[in-house]
């Protein structure tokens, strides 16, 4: 039996967006919500990474904070990172060269939007305002990676 070209296409993105998906894993419900109460804590910082639904689904990017692989971004989601006091970098690898320098404080918060096209990350910090408005109309937490986990090739 001849499955029709256009069928096996539409499968075929099926499964290549599925297993985009599984990459990095969206949060329970309850997580999510936890992490929009904006809690902080007193030794770490709470840095939110998050990228806009409107941002192209075929430029994904894996996110770095000081050469710890944290995740593959992913339009409409954010990563929720507790970060150690200091000068913290969020980049990119291979090819992706976006990187920013957040010189980040116990106990405070910060609001980082990222975009990504060519194959490149763009980081901006926002203002905690801003953050927090465009965090909460947008995105879904996604699950940090384990220590160890590694990207899927492509």
């Amino acid at each position: 039996m001849r499955v029709p070209v256009k069928a096996c296409a539409i499968r075929v993105l099926g499964l290549a967006w599925l297993a985009g998906c599984a990459s990095t894993p969206q949060a329970t419900p309850e997580r999510d919500a936890e992490a929009k109460g904006f809690a902080t804590h007193p030794a770490t910082a709470a840095v939110y990474v998050y990228r806009g639904p409107v941002d192209p689904p075929d430029g994904d990017s894996l996110l770095y904070l000081d050469h710890r692989l944290v995740g593959s971004t992913l339009p409409g989601g954010y990563f929720l990172i507790h970060a150690q006091p200091g000068k913290r970098w969020l980049h990119g690898t291979g090819h992706d060269q976006g990187r920013l320098a957040v010189d980040v404080r116990p106990g405070e918060i910060y609001f980082v939007a990222v975009s990504v096209s060519a194959g490149t990350s763009h980081f901006f910090l926002q203002p905690a305002a801003v953050g927090r408005s465009e965090l909460l109309a947008c995105c879904v937490l996604l699950e940090n990676w384990a220590p160890g986990q590694r990207p899927l090739l492509r």
